[in-house]
């Protein structure tokens, strides 16, 4: 077998941070705060940390695995699980088929980001006396759209082109720091005003009448499983970049960690900010207690509260929108890198070249989308993540504990952790992954 050539990342915390980064994303700031709203506060919570646990930590550790193990891009990692003919077709079509419903994610995400770049230029408009244009930006618009779009993808493309010691870890290293920094700060802002109060008691005191709630189990399952970028090929990008040295039931947990910890204080942050709005006569529960405008939160409900703030409400919306900005990139930089790197090493093109060749094709599924908005932007969404996500984990569980050898895989997992033969994780999770964790994804796709 050829000689990797796959790129490596300089330090242990250097991959935590940006494979953290990855996971930490909208979906942390936006999608866990929401369906926590949505699902009983406290009661939504307790289940999403079980099911980081029980369901996403073992699959974390499952997809750094396979990059690991032969520490290729995952076109090339999926088909050298197996000697056998048909197994090696089987990954190789895994592997294309992840990128390319990670390049849809990206195309839409891209626009999201877009949005989130709009609001965040927006008060500084109208701080320095400019609120037509301010208007413009916050206006739903194709032109806006665009525009905003491509100067995400732009921004993307800037760390990418770096490569990923001196693009993704550097960045990963400034920007994950920055985002702990805002959302402590922002929370211990919003708490300070009237009403939040009210909405952190919702959110750290859970009704355990609604604990056993079949679809709020399933939410926060979901929402686990998402969370953590699992099924799209990103973490075994990153685990074919992690040293052989290096344990990866220890550094996945760290990973899981600072990605479970960034959803915790955003809920700190937006369910009393939900509150504060509510308090200063933003209405955020229709009659029959459903929350309202809940898939546009942040720019509905959030600015309305901001403005009720003043000028200070200028501010607070720059911070708030600037962390979500900050933590889109984290993300976006992993699903660009991905595909890149499978053209790089399956193509043999230059880096450069390859960053441009994706963001072209993701730019264009984008700008699709944007002129077809009304039918093209949800059916991609649940398309490529409600379907296809757990569909591809769900292969690359089986991939991993059906058709690669078990010694295989124990020698992979010895290369960072010499005796964990011996321990308690090896004697549960191989199993877990095998068995366990395949029901319960065909549990999230049968909901979906």
């Amino acid at each position: 077998m050829a000689k990797n050539t796959s790129p490596a990342f300089a330090s242990r915390l250097g991959f935590i941070l940006a494979a953290a980064g990855s996971a930490v994303g909208v979906g942390n700031i936006w999608g866990f705060p929401t369906q926590a709203a949505s699902n009983g506060g406290g009661a939504f919570l307790l289940v999403y940390l079980i099911m980081i646990a029980i369901l996403a930590y073992p699959m974390l550790v499952a997809e750094v695995t396979i990059g690991r193990i032969r520490q290729n891009n995952p076109i090339e990692a999926l088909r050298n699980l197996s000697d056998k003919a048909f197994f090696r077709g089987t990954g190789a079509i895994a592997g294309v088929v992840g990128l390319i419903v990670l390049s849809l994610i990206l195309s839409f995400y891209a626009i999201v980001s877009g949005w989130l770049i709009s609001y965040m230029i927006s008060p500084l408009l109208i701080f320095v006396g400019l609120p037509d244009t301010a208007a413009w930006f916050v206006e739903f618009s194709e032109a806006r759209n665009m525009a905003t779009m491509v100067f995400f993808m732009l921004l993307t493309v800037y760390v990418v082109r770096s490569g990923v010691n001196n693009g993704i870890e550097r960045w990963s290293r400034r920007l994950m720091p920055m985002l702990f920094v805002l959302l402590i700060g922002m929370s211990a802002y919003i708490l300070t005003q009237e009403g939040a109060l009210e909405g952190l008691k919702m959110y750290l005191v859970p009704d355990f009448s609604q604990i056993s709630d079949p679809q709020l189990i399933i939410r926060a399952m979901g929402q686990a499983f998402f969370s953590l970028s699992l099924g799209v090929c990103v973490m075994m990008t990153y685990g074919a970049y992690l040293s052989n040295k290096e344990n990866i039931p220890k550094t996945a947990a760290w990973v899981a960690g600072i990605d479970t910890s960034v959803a915790f204080l955003a809920g700190l942050l937006i369910l009393p900010a939900m509150f504060v709005a509510q308090s200063n006569g933003v209405q955020i529960y229709a009659d029959d207690g459903t929350l309202l405008s809940a898939d546009t939160l942040v720019f509905t409900v959030l600015p309305a509260m901001f403005d009720t703030l003043g000028t200070a409400g200028l501010f607070v919306s720059f911070g708030f929108f600037l962390l979500m900005v900050i933590a889109a990139i984290t993300s976006s930089i992993s699903m660009l890198e991905a595909p890149v790197n499978a053209l790089r090493e399956e193509a043999r093109c230059d880096r450069s070249s390859g960053v441009w060749i994706v963001t072209l094709i993701v730019t264009a599924i984008s700008t699709t989308i944007i002129y077809n908005f009304e039918v093209l932007f949800g059916a991609v969404v649940t398309f490529s993540t409600v379907y296809m996500q757990p569909i591809m984990a769900l292969v690359f569980a089986i991939m991993l504990t059906w058709v690669l050898r078990q010694n295989h895989l124990l020698k992979a997992l010895k290369q960072g952790s010499p005796d964990i033969d011996k321990s308690w994780f090896w004697k549960i999770w191989p199993w877990y992954v095998k068995f366990v964790c395949p029901i319960l994804i065909l549990l999230i796709i049968w909901q979906g």
